[in-house]
């Protein structure tokens, strides 16, 4: 005679009810984790020296915004395209400064004395945005916000600029 304790059959009934649960935890595991990773694999990955590009020698900077135009990859999926953006860079005393040509204001270009009535400042033609030479955003103007600054480094006199961040 076999006692409960040592029955171990399972019955039909338990065993449909494991295997639909494995199954189903297999399948939804396959869909989610692609999706997660997907969604998290960006902030993960950490950026490293080569995020900062090459753009022009320290001997070519004077103490006047000049425009630099400066290309990179960019990978997205499985595209791979090239990038090109601008920075305005000049010499402040032994500190470097590189300012986003994006106006803050609604994303158009800016450059540096290309009004005749505001010569020494950024000007925005799309709605007369204007900014000082450091950037700052003059007041009685669209833009709310300072041009964004690049990270900047040199390396054996070349200046290397990284992101464009807000200036707080």
């Amino acid at each position: 005679m076999v006692s409960d304790e040592q029955n171990h059959n399972v019955s039909r009934r338990q065993f449909l009810t494991y295997t639909l649960t494995g199954v189903g935890g297999f399948m939804a595991a396959g869909i989610i984790l692609p999706m997660a990773r997907f969604a998290i694999d960006p902030v993960l990955q950490a950026e490293s020296q080569g995020d900062m590009k090459a753009v022009t020698d320290v001997s070519e900077l004077t103490d006047t915004p000049q425009r630099f135009d400066f290309s990179y990859d960019q990978e997205d999926a499985w595209v791979t395209s090239e990038v090109t953006e601008t920075a305005f860079i000049y010499q402040s005393g032994e500190e470097i400064v590189a300012l986003s040509n994006t106006c803050t204001h609604l994303g158009c270009k800016v450059s540096w004395g290309s009004s005749s009535d505001h010569p020494n400042q950024f000007y925005c033609p799309c709605h007369g945005g204007r900014y000082e030479k450091d950037g700052t955003n003059i007041e009685g103007t669209p833009p709310t916000e300072p041009l964004h600054r690049y990270e900047v480094e040199v390396r054996e006199g070349t200046v290397y600029v990284g992101k464009a961040e807000p200036q707080v």
